[in-house]
């Protein structure tokens, strides 16, 4: 792992909300909404995106934490971005500080992810 990913460091990703991304069962009457867990997938997606510009050759992270709180709704069809800032390193472990906003500016999500560095052959079991 190279030592430049220190706590500040950030990342943004934005998608744009699809209807696999979304949940239904509130009923037909409720339009479908982006889902808590397609935006865990976009956190974890742009700490990864970030991760992999440090990690040598034969790495990669894994999340084994993650603490987010879904603030408001966002109907599918919107955009959604993910902003992923490093808070703490400790040895292999990193602690992220994230956020989500919808496309008018509202905060969906916020809350922390725990990510560890590991060597991809060893995690395999090869």
């Amino acid at each position: 792992m190279k030592p430049d990913l220190k706590p500040g460091v950030s990342e943004e990703q934005t998608i744009t909300t699809t209807p696999d991304m979304g949940i239904s069962h509130l009923g037909p009457s409720v339009p479908p909404m982006y889902s808590t867990p397609a935006m865990i997938a976009l956190i974890e997606a742009a700490c990864v995106t970030l991760m992999t510009r440090y990690v040598d050759e034969g790495e990669q992270s894994v999340g084994f934490h993650i603490d987010v709180r879904h603030l408001a709704p966002t109907t599918i069809g919107q955009q959604v971005t993910a902003k992923v800032t490093v808070r703490a390193v400790d040895g292999r472990r990193y602690t992220f500080d994230v956020e989500c906003t919808n496309e008018e500016g509202v905060k969906i999500g916020e809350g922390i992810h725990e990510r560890a560095v590991i060597d991809i052959a060893r995690f395999a079991g090869q």
